[in-house]
């Protein structure tokens, strides 16, 4: 039997992670299976766990006010290295992009741990952009035995990248199982009543490159089209980070077609993009879970590692110039062609069975 071991630590990761936790779980004959979480992210956290019901075997709660890359790394490295020293599984399965999978990735690699990497060969080739994730990714991909590949255009990266072909497995993406899970139709909720009159749009903004003047350039476009648009409502579920909120604040907050709120937990939000007409993000995840709810995204980013969308048709890249984020947020809304291609376009990310395929692949 197989000791598999899942480490992660953000809001993000258990949603894609806990699927697969999930799907190890159920086949208890072929793997013990030990969840382990670094804290990096606290109380989002706990309630996507609380969600899935999955209960982590180990908490590193490395999580501090005030956090920097420095501190998380260092305590991640320093935790997984007392954990994995005791454990020694088979393999260690981190995830995507995030400080807490390059660190645990890198405490596995010194212990001689083989690392599986899902969501392996995403890429923007631009080390600043995302940052500091671009970096985090290529550098678990370095270390990793074993690629989870989401699509051909992911594995096709790690090719060029001299990775060997029998390492590398093209899944899907589990962001597409956890959909099966937490979307459902008698869902409801008081900030979606607020929006039922309307055209909802749903904004996340809280990119680390996109803090700053970048973050009040994208704002300030959003706020000229809801101006000009007396039949959208946006909903914005605002960061924790406080340079986001406080930007938010000052520039959307006095609309009465735009809603504040706190951050929603994984059931929320999910629903929350089922029912909304389009989407504003700079997040990654969200760029793949949209193609499956047929909602239309603009990526409020300069550049996107899934490149995937972009030629499925399902995003459109606004950049974080003022007039272009304007321009395409506007053509969105009003060009109908446009958007019935969007959001009927096929999704690129998989067929919501990610989770087996990896599991099949470590068996």
């Amino acid at each position: 039997m197989k000791h598999i071991a899942l480490v992660f630590g953000t809001r993000p990761e258990a949603i894609k992670m806990c699927p697969l936790a999930l799907e190890l779980e159920s086949r208890a004959h072929e793997f013990r299976t030990t969840v382990i979480v670094t804290g990096q992210h606290r109380q989002m956290l706990r309630q996507v766990l609380d969600v899935f019901g999955v209960a982590p075997d180990f908490d590193l709660d490395i999580m501090r006010e005030q956090q920097t890359l420095f501190d998380i790394t260092e305590r991640t490295v320093s935790g997984m290295r007392a954990l994995l020293s005791q454990l020694r599984p088979d393999v260690l399965l981190v995830h995507g992009d995030t400080t807490t999978a390059f660190a645990a990735a890198l405490a596995a690699f010194y212990l001689e741990i083989p690392v599986g990497h899902v969501e392996a060969g995403l890429r923007t080739y631009n080390i600043k952009s995302p940052y500091p994730e671009e970096f985090n990714r290529q550098a678990i991909d370095s270390v990793s035995s074993y690629h989870f590949a989401p699509t051909d255009s992911a594995r096709n990266n790690l090719l060029r990248e001299g990775k060997r072909a029998d390492t590398i497995f093209v899944t899907g993406n589990t962001a597409i199982d956890a959909l099966r899970t937490t979307v459902r139709a008698d869902y409801s909720h008081p900030d979606l009543d607020w929006a039922a009159d309307s055209r909802l749009v749903m904004l996340t903004a809280h990119r680390r490159e996109n803090l700053g003047e970048s973050m009040r350039v994208i704002f300030r476009a959003v706020l000229r089209v809801v101006r000009e648009s007396p039949d959208i409502k946006v909903i914005y579920p605002v960061h924790l980070n406080p340079a986001v909120g406080s930007a938010a604040r000052d520039i959307l907050g006095a609309h009465p077609r735009i809603r504040l709120i706190e951050p929603l937990g994984a059931l929320d939000f999910h629903n929350f993009l089922a029912r909304a007409h389009l989407i504003l993000t700079d997040s990654g995840g969200i760029q793949e879970e949209a193609p499956s709810l047929g909602k239309p995204v603009l990526v409020l980013r300069d550049t996107t590692e899934r490149p995937e969308g972009i030629s499925a048709g399902t995003l459109l890249l606004a950049g974080t110039d003022e007039a272009c984020v304007y321009e395409r947020f506007t053509r969105l809304l009003c060009d109908d062609a446009l958007y019935a291609s969007m959001s009927r376009a096929s999704n690129p990310y998989g067929d919501g069975f990610a989770s087996r395929a990896i599991a099949d692949a470590l068996a």
